[in-house]
């Protein structure tokens, strides 16, 4: 019996250690608080609303409730404890291994909450006191600038909001040289956006002023502050806002300069877990979703030299496919690709029209279905842009009805008065991979060629197919076409 109850205990102890090194342990007390339920929950890149329940634990008569995990995949970060009335809730910092209690009255939440076990939520919670009194100081300022009367005044009231918001800055910046490599300090690191030197900036020749200086120093040292190695930081609000600011405002939205970002920034995340799938998650979703022409080749790329190289370890095998047809669907029409050749029959006459006899400057490739009604809506708008100015530009059309019979077709055409303008063809017999090829998946979905077939525009429509031949009619002539 000895030897069993030593043998128990050692077992405890070793789950405990376990637990201890892996999960978290909370015990919490919200005077207050009974008979309820309490929910952890955490971000995963973005901030509220989207946070994500990660356990739950009830809350007895005496306002007391344990959470806890074993499980050697937590990671930890900025977590949220609330009641089930949604409105009940405060911040809290974990990190793996923490065996944390909390004292919460529900009437103090989150002002005044204690921590025993966790020195760095003790600091967080002085922080949070921090705030509640920066914001109220933003607020008697927000008065002040709404009861200025004078320049003078408003001046003064700047120079107090400029204070109390540097005041705040080396708050952060005190704190992550005081406590370093510790997660509260990462978080306010990854905080900081780069500072402009003040002063003039100037080329090489020392005499002409630098106008992209600021510019080019602040994305230079966008990322300074984030450790992208830090998983943890995954699990805060910070991440997806600072790649919308990188992505739309300060890389240039142009294939290669994407490609080259993506790269850059997936090589400083690879090892990680969390950082490099939400990376690779954001990028790709970003490239697939985007309603820049042309950045589908971003899409392909990343799924070829990583979904396809084993590097979305997260995904299904039916998942991955998914990706992977979907790329090689766009991979055949990137723009700078040799559009891939067409050749149906005639709607009128039956005669076959290839895509590559027709000898013009430009030809553009219009899909499209007569019963659809947004082809209903854009044809004439597309012929109207033509008339006025495509053709003069020398601009041929090469349309391709995705579906109905050729009776239906001609009906269209002939009402639309495009019926002897456009070269129209079908596909009666359904044998033609134009449809993959094009990446075909709604009408209309139209393309712009140049003499030599090359695809020089994708996904167009009348209000930006006549902005896009001008364009390249410029490089024509400057000579960098």
């Amino acid at each position: 019996m000895k030897k069993m109850l030593i043998a128990a205990a050692m077992l405890l102890c070793y789950s405990y250690a376990v637990y201890a090194r892996n999960g978290y342990h909370i015990s919490l007390k919200m005077p207050g608080v009974t008979d309820s339920v309490v929910y952890l929950a955490h971000y995963y890149g973005k901030g509220r609303p989207t946070i994500f329940k990660a356990d739950s634990a009830r809350i007895d008569k005496h306002g007391n409730a344990e959470l806890r995990s074993s499980s050697a995949d937590f990671t930890g970060g900025i977590y949220i404890l609330y009641l089930s009335d949604m409105q009940t809730n405060f911040e809290v910092l974990l990190n793996k291994g923490d065996d944390i209690a909390i004292v919460a009255p529900k009437n103090a939440i989150p002002n005044n909450i204690e921590f025993k076990g966790s020195p760095e939520n003790t600091r967080f919670a002085a922080y949070v006191r921090y705030l509640s009194t920066y914001s109220a100081g933003e607020e008697v300022i927000r008065k002040e600038f709404e009861m200025a009367k004078t320049a003078g005044d408003t001046a003064e009231v700047r120079r107090k909001a400029r204070a109390a918001a540097e005041k705040l800055k080396r708050y952060r910046e005190d704190y992550a040289s005081q406590y370093p490599g510790t997660l509260l300090a990462k978080i306010f690191k990854a905080m900081e956006l780069p500072e402009i030197p003040e002063g003039d900036h100037y080329l090489s020749d020392g005499k002409t002023k630098d106008s992209t200086f600021a510019y080019r120093h602040y994305k230079a040292h966008y990322w300074d502050g984030f450790d992208l190695g830090d998983d943890r930081l995954i699990y805060t609000p910070l991440y997806d806002t600072r790649l919308e600011e990188y992505f739309n405002k300060l890389v240039a939205p142009f294939p290669d300069s994407l490609k080259h970002e993506a790269d850059v920034l997936l090589a400083r995340t690879k090892g990680t877990k969390d950082m490099f799938h939400y990376t690779l998650w954001w990028l790709t979703r970003y490239a697939e979703n985007s309603k820049v022409m042309g950045l589908d080749e971003v899409f392909v790329h990343l799924v070829e030299n990583y979904y396809m190289k084993g590097d979305a370890f997260w995904l299904k095998p039916d998942e991955l496919k998914r990706y992977t047809d979907r790329a090689s669907h766009i991979a055949p029409n990137v723009l700078g690709n040799k559009a891939p050749p067409i050749s149906l029959p005639d709607t009128r006459t039956g005669k076959k029209q290839n895509l590559y006899d027709i000898k013009a400057k430009y030809t553009m490739v219009v899909f499209y279905s007569p019963t659809c009604g947004h082809c209903r809506h854009e044809v004439p708008q597309l012929d109207s842009v033509y008339e006025a100015v495509l053709k003069k530009k020398g601009v041929q059309v090469y349309s391709v009805a995705t579906e109905d019979d050729d009776t239906t077709i001609n009906k269209f055409l002939k009402e639309q008065g495009i019926d002897k303008k456009w070269i129209s063809t079908w596909d009666p017999n359904r044998i033609g991979d134009w449809h993959d090829k094009y990446d075909v998946y709604v009408t209309p979905t139209i393309y712009l060629l140049d003499e030599k077939k090359i695809i020089r525009g994708k996904r167009l429509d009348h209000s930006n197919v006549a902005g896009l031949v001008e364009m390249l009619e410029k490089k024509r002539h400057s000579g960098t076409n």
